[in-house]
């Protein structure tokens, strides 16, 4: 139940995005005893999720980092190899601890409320927000809002919609296994048969890690074959046949082409509802925190959010042609990440995946990529 009728910042889901703004916000004296609100379906009480992402420096949320790596590891039928990436660093962040960390500092707040229930509807009219939560209606004032609650898409016969799917495993071997120093960013010597599909293994130590089945596909597939294929995928190419399960985790990332709004009738869309997912990739936690230190910094000069630049149009333009590249199978997934690593440097890959290069350094890229399908799907989206 909400408390109180007036907010200055008013949060419509508690995920990443809302979590990652509202803690640089407590961390800053400027927002001292601003009024927040934070709603969501549920308490976070569960590692519902992993997030991956590299980095060169110490990032904000660097305190939870569960594991770091210097080097990573790609492979295929065609390339592998061993790959130093300095001065980045693979790091990932286990979705419990990063909620643990967010809600232990806000409880240390209390100009800050938390309230759970279903997000029926919202909507707003100037200062005069309107939420219906559990069937409930409350009309509250409120300063910003901001919503990372998915919307349907209104016109989406005119967007290319793919799924990234996804089970891990926690697994863990009676003997020492695992090279630790090492993640394996892509493991494309898994079949092929669904669409672009591969794995991935993130040790934490010697005899623990965490293996993950991925696909880039349009169907989901039933439960049961996502752990016939981790099976396979740890006996045939991991040579392990002996593990105890420790955790699991499954998730779904939508892979789309749709121009997510960031602003809507006085409403700011972050996370993935403001488009900070990378539609090529699935990649979202980095430019979640990209975002929203851009949203602190633009509160704390008091100036108008909606000014915010979006993504370059040209990386939206790149992430559409692989979309329909792979949407309709014009080229197998396996062979254009392949190329990519196999004929440019993995720091420039990384760039790339992050929007950082130049248009020069896309050019170097893209021309070691095959040529006739990208061109043919360049000349579709243009």
């Amino acid at each position: 139940m909400i408390q109180h009728q007036s907010y200055d910042y008013v949060f419509l889901g508690a995920g990443c995005a809302s979590l990652s703004i509202v803690v640089r916000i407590l961390k800053n004296s400027q927002f001292d005893g601003k009024k927040i609100l934070l709603i969501d379906k549920a308490p976070k009480v569960q590692n519902d999720r992993t997030w991956c992402y590299w980095e060169k420096e110490n990032g904000f949320f660097d305190d939870i980092v569960y594991k770091r790596w210097d080097t990573i590891s790609f492979y295929s039928e065609e390339y592998s190899s061993d790959m130093t990436i300095a001065p980045y660093q693979y790091k990932m962040i286990r979705g419990i601890d990063f909620y643990d960390h967010c809600f232990r500092i806000i409880a240390q707040y209390p100009n800050v409320e938390l309230a759970y229930g279903n997000i029926d509807t919202f909507s707003r009219k100037g200062r005069q927000l309107s939420i219906s939560l559990d069937g409930g209606n409350y009309v509250l004032d409120a300063g910003e809002v901001f919503n990372s609650v998915v919307q349907p898409d209104k016109d989406s016969t005119k967007s290319i919609e793919l799924l990234q799917h996804f089970k891990g495993w926690v697994v863990e071997t009676a003997k020492d296994f695992f090279n630790p120093a090492i993640a394996t960013m892509m493991d494309f010597r898994v079949h092929q048969k669904e669409g672009t599909t591969f794995s991935y293994v993130l040790p934490f130590d010697a005899r623990t890690a965490l293996v993950e089945y991925t696909l880039f596909t349009k169907q989901l597939l039933p439960q049961q074959q996502y752990d016939e294929e981790l099976k396979n995928y740890i006996s045939k190419h991991l040579e392990i046949e002996n593990f105890i399960v420790r955790e699991a985790e499954f998730g779904v990332i939508p892979m789309s082409s749709r121009r997510f709004k960031y602003e809507e009738n006085g409403i700011y869309h972050i996370g993935t509802a403001g488009g900070q997912t990378k539609a090529s990739s699935g990649y979202t936690f980095q430019f979640i925190q990209k975002h929203s230190q851009q949203v602190v910094d633009y509160l704390g000069a008091g100036r108008q959010l909606s000014r915010i630049g979006a993504t370059p149009k040209r990386f939206r333009f790149y992430d559409n042609v692989l979309l329909y590249i792979l949407y309709y199978n014009k080229l197998p997934g396996d062979r254009i990440f392949t190329r990519l690593f196999k004929r440019n440097k993995p720091q420039q890959v990384l760039r790339f995946l992050d929007n950082e290069t130049s248009l020069a350094d896309e050019l170097k890229i893209i021309a070691t990529l095959p040529t006739m399908p990208f061109l043919s799907a360049a000349m579709r989206q243009l």
